[in-house]
């Protein structure tokens, strides 16, 4: 079967040859399931590029075309219509997944416009320092002097456990910088909640400068959330023992 996509990004159904838009799923005049043509997970799922999505309505999105994708409903169908069952039925399920979780879908959609954050592959990252090329984040100059801090408390802790006793005084400090650490991320998801209202309006505006103002923000705080995550994981770490 040939698939046309024309110029106009317009579809030729393979059954009955009506036109369609280049991301239809289904032939608007047939219904006939069209074979996948690779889009971002937002266009896939019929949505604007947003920050900020009705997540009701993507899971009900998602459930619906799960059961159209179905490949049950293709044993009998021809081989192509199979392999496209298959093909957008692996794609929504990644989509689900990333666009239903609100920092996944705000890393995914800073990723469409060719921006990778520093921490923003834990997988490239572990197989980077396997090969002992890992990159070391950057510290935020406002946090210095917590690292700091924060490195002299872990070393203590390390060496009262090597001598085989626990340091009292270490121990509260470290439950003091969970505690900081933990108030920084939830003020850091409050601001990158803020940040995605401006990015959207903006872009409803049409509004290009404050998008890209909203969008460096954006950056600049989901890295800064990812080394304070890293310090928490580290203090949390030390507290277990």
């Amino acid at each position: 079967m040939t698939v046309v996509a024309e110029p106009s990004k317009k579809l030729i159904c393979w059954s009955c040859g009506s036109e369609n838009d280049a991301d239809t799923q289904f032939c608007a005049n047939c219904g006939k399931l069209q074979p996948y043509i690779p889009a971002d997970y937002f266009t896939f799922f019929g949505l604007p590029r947003r920050f900020q999505l009705d997540t009701a309505a993507l899971e009900k999105q998602f459930y619906r075309l799960s059961r159209k994708f179905h490949p049950d409903l293709y044993a009998r169908a021809s081989a192509d219509e199979q392999r496209w069952s298959l093909e957008k039925s692996s794609v929504l399920n990644d989509a689900w997944r990333t666009l239903r979780d609100p920092l996944a879908r705000t890393e995914y959609l800073l990723g469409l416009a060719g921006i990778r954050l520093e921490e923003q592959s834990r997988n490239a990252s572990d197989r980077a320092a396997e090969s002992g090329t890992a990159k070391q984040p950057v510290v935020p100059p406002d946090l210095l002097e917590e690292v700091f801090e924060l490195n002299m408390q872990l070393e203590e802790m390390r060496m009262a456990r090597a001598g085989g006793a626990d340091d009292p005084e270490a121990r509260g400090s470290l439950e003091a910088a969970k505690q900081n650490f933990s108030a920084q991320m939830e003020t850091s998801q409050q601001d990158l909640q803020r940040l995605w209202i401006e990015w959207d309006s903006a872009a409803n505006a049409n509004d290009e400068e404050t998008q890209q103002a909203a969008q460096r923000k954006m950056v600049d705080l989901l890295n800064r959330r990812s080394y304070i995550r890293n310090l928490l994981r580290d203090v949390e770490a030390a507290l277990k023992g």
